[in-house]
């Protein structure tokens, strides 16, 4: 039906008869000529309509926005003076000959040149016209670009790309499954999985060497701005490798990737044990283009006579931690109150601060509420943040985990609110993790998952497992977790002692996990493996600020979607075989609600 796409019009056109379909994107009435700019998935291309042909004058007459046409006609240049430097086919017009209505279209429901001033809900509700604009056709072209480098690089890397089930059994791997009822297994349930982990393990033990699979991965968990309920992996194992080679082929991936798609290199990827980063950074995703640090001051604050500081100093448990902005004394009280109140969220009970209005003055030349408690430790304690004149020195003082993420998160609202980035690009491997994480009550967790490989021997893990590291790393970039893997456990008496560890008897473990235990008997490799985060790895080439902007069909924060209005009920009939009976019917939400 065309014979060229609206964006790939050009000055080398001229002269040429072309056939464009699209969609109007505008239409103008000037002085008896129509223009109309039709778009498609390339971009747009202004047609000029003349009453010397009436048949298409006409039809061009009563066209309107989104209505979906055919034109013929011949490619010109613009007359001087109305050329668009700024637009790909800026330079052309066409002189429509011919202009044939496929289809008209109701009213849309918001302007695609207006999508600023519209909802998220209710461009999510329409999502099919919201796609239409250019920018989401970018961001999802972009995405095309993104899967087809990985895939090149992958296959050049000798991976195989195998798809894993979709329908398999609930594992704990530290999310909510989403379970799938078994109409011929009543009272049985499938789980979707939270990840192919334990498939591709498997893959290894069959000896396919190298895998790889773009996957599709599905988490009933709570959602943020970078999480959806189900999510895009870029997902691969390896056999006969370890930790080096595993972040060697990925690192050369992702610098070939940035090179193909955004022609950038990236700089160098620098290593950080997690202990470093939580200690310098209060994260282990630090964004290493802000040059804010955390220093920790618990030395100074176990004799001051504040128990706010003196009390978390001397707290096995405890931190008290510095975070020194420079230039940072200009802030308002209202703006400290604002940030105050911000590192509430991550659970602080306020945030102590000290304005270095001149230093020279001692104690005198300080600003804050708290500096009277700092007598006799007052050029130490500046000292160690290096703080000059025009400085302000934030606190944090309470569990090491609360002082981390409140000042962690600080520290990147800072350097976004304060334009503090020095550089595009910061990119680094964080290695070194722990191997498990305990809650407030002391029971253990695995920081990753249960499969991940300690660097220690069986032995060592069961008499200290508190203090026994993984052999995982996780590759960050601009304060991102872009990927996470490990080399994982090969040894069956390995992977039941984690599972001891972890509180799973021997028993459970076989019901839940006999096949990998089954599998580790007869062969298993080394190996080890990574999984990148599509949606979050687009976001962050886009520029975009949520991952629903680079997914074509997302979900709400509240995991529904709004276009065909999921989750919903079923019939009675379809509850039936699956021998189900609610407990609770669903709940209808009213305005009064």
């Amino acid at each position: 039906m065309r014979s060229h796409y609206c964006g790939q019009l050009n000055e080398t056109q001229v002269d040429e008869e072309v056939t464009l379909c699209g969609w109007v994107h505008r239409r103008r009435d000037h002085g008896g000529v129509i223009f109309l700019d039709l778009r498609d998935r390339d971009g747009i291309a202004q047609v000029v309509v003349d009453p010397d042909t009436p048949d298409a004058f006409a039809t061009a007459d009563r066209a309107r926005n989104e209505y979906v046409l055919r034109i013929r006609g011949r490619v010109r240049l613009r007359p001087e003076g109305t050329q668009n430097p700024n637009m790909p086919t800026g330079l052309i017009e066409v002189l429509a000959k011919q202009v044939e209505v496929l289809n008209t279209a109701a009213t849309p429901p918001f302007q695609l040149d207006e999508h600023g001033k519209v909802g998220e809900e209710v461009r999510l509700k329409h999502r099919y016209i919201d796609l239409r604009r250019p920018e989401m056709i970018d961001k999802l072209r972009l995405r095309s670009r993104i899967s087809h480098s990985v895939r090149a690089y992958l296959e050049g890397e000798g991976f195989l790309d195998i798809e894993t089930p979709i329908l398999t059994r609930a594992t704990p791997e530290g999310a909510r499954d989403y379970l799938v009822p078994s109409r011929t297994h009543p009272g049985h349930f499938f789980a979707l999985p939270q990840s192919p982990q334990l498939f591709k393990q498997l893959l290894m033990v069959s000896g396919f060497d190298r895998y790889y699979q773009i996957a599709k991965c599905f988490r009933d968990e709570d959602l943020r701005a970078d999480r959806q309920p189900e999510f895009t992996q870029i997902d691969l194992e390896a056999s006969f490798v370890d930790e080096n080679d595993i972040m060697a082929i990925t690192e050369r991936m992702i610098r070939q990737l940035f090179v193909d798609v955004l022609d950038v290199e990236l700089p160098e990827f620098p290593r950080m044990p997690y202990a470093e980063a939580m200690q310098r950074y209060g994260s282990d995703k630090p964004d290493l283009r802000i040059p804010l640090e955390l220093v920790d001051v618990d030395d100074l604050m176990k004799d001051v006579d504040f128990k706010v500081f003196s009390g978390p100093a001397n707290a096995d448990d405890g931190r008290v931690a510095a975070l020194k902005v420079s230039g940072g004394a200009k802030l308002t009280r209202k703006e400290i109150d604002d940030y105050t109140r911000f590192v509430g969220i991550y659970g602080a009970k306020g945030l102590a601060w000290i304005k270095v209005n001149e230093r020279a003055k001692g104690i005198e030349g300080l600003q804050s509420p708290i500096v009277k408690f700092m007598d006799g430790i007052v050029e130490t304690l500046l000292d160690r943040v290096g703080a000059e004149d025009g400085d302000i020195i934030f606190f944090g003082a309470d569990k090491a985990r609360i002082v981390n993420e409140a000042l962690g998160a600080l520290r990147v609202k800072l350097g976004s609110d304060l334009e503090l980035y020095t550089q595009a690009w910061a990119p680094l491997w964080v290695v070194d993790f722990p191997m498990f994480e305990a809650d407030d009550a002391g029971r253990l967790s695995a920081l990753h998952h249960p499969f991940t490989a300690p660097s220690c021997t069986p032995e060592q893990l069961k008499a200290d497992p508190a203090d026994a590291l993984s052999r995982a790393y996780d590759m960050v970039l601009n304060g991102t977790e872009l990927g996470g893997g490990s080399i994982r456990i090969h040894d069956q008496t390995m992977q039941r002692t984690v599972f001891e560890v972890l509180g799973i008897g021997a028993e459970e473990a076989d019901e839940k996990f006999g096949f990998l235990l089954d599998a580790l008997q007869y062969g298993a490799p080394p190996h080890g493996g990574l999984a990148f985060g599509l949606d979050r790895l687009v976001m962050l080439m886009t520029g975009a600020k949520t991952i629903r902007e680079v997914i074509a069909f997302p979900k709400t924060q509240s995991a529904a979607d709004l276009m065909t209005d999921a989750p919903g009920e079923v019939s009675p009939d379809q509850l039936k075989d699956l021998n189900i009976r609610l407990r609770q019917k669903a709940k209808v939400a009213t305005d009064e609600e």
